[in-house]
């Protein structure tokens, strides 16, 4: 019996994928196969090859014949020059780079965020200036006489109250910016 070592194809409409096969010659592309010793996904980058090389080794010597894609295949492996005792038995497979685990990502960052020195930002003095009492107190004025809203205007009433030394501290000083202004622009 002629035994070959053929490509089946596998797959979607251009998604092609193979396996490496040990068929008889006279059976159909995708028929029945004796034993399978590999598979090759092109459309991958690179393109996805593995081959079961003691397996390949053992039907080589036993007179299997390869296919022309499959003779190229088992160049690349290596598989080819093993057989044939040729020098660059390591082969020129190109092999995809394993990426990176999710949780060694995670561990990573959790341990970068816990290394990052923890300051507090130094809290920033707010000036209340005398249009924004205006504008609080024009609010006040124009709210409708609700329960909720008189509540507020008592409050508002209280605050307008207690800080009332400030509002004057802060008009004579408007007063004093304005006199210094009128004194340069003259």
């Amino acid at each position: 019996m002629a035994v070959k070592i053929k490509l089946t194809r596998l797959g979607k409409i251009r998604n092609p994928q193979y396996r490496i096969a040990i068929a008889d010659a006279r059976n159909r592309r995708d028929g029945r196969s004796i034993e399978v010793i590999g598979r090759y996904h092109p459309k991958e980058e690179p393109s996805l090859i593995e081959i079961d090389s003691e397996r390949a080794q053992y039907w080589l010597s036993v007179g299997a014949q390869p296919t022309e894609p499959v003779l190229k295949l088992l160049k690349i492996t290596g598989d080819w020059q093993k057989f044939k005792g040729l020098p660059g038995a390591e082969g020129t497979l190109e092999v995809k780079e394993a990426r990176p685990s999710k949780v060694i990502a995670f561990e990573a960052a959790v341990k970068a965020a816990g290394e990052a020195p923890k300051t507090k930002p130094k809290p920033k003095l707010v000036v209340e200036e005398p249009a924004a009492v205006d504008v609080v107190t024009a609010e006040v004025a124009a709210a409708d006489e609700t329960v909720a809203e008189a509540v507020a205007e008592e409050a508002a009433a209280e605050m307008v109250a207690a800080d009332e030394a400030a509002v004057e501290a802060i008009e004579q000083a408007a007063d004093e910016a304005a006199a210094e202004a009128a004194e340069e622009q003259a």
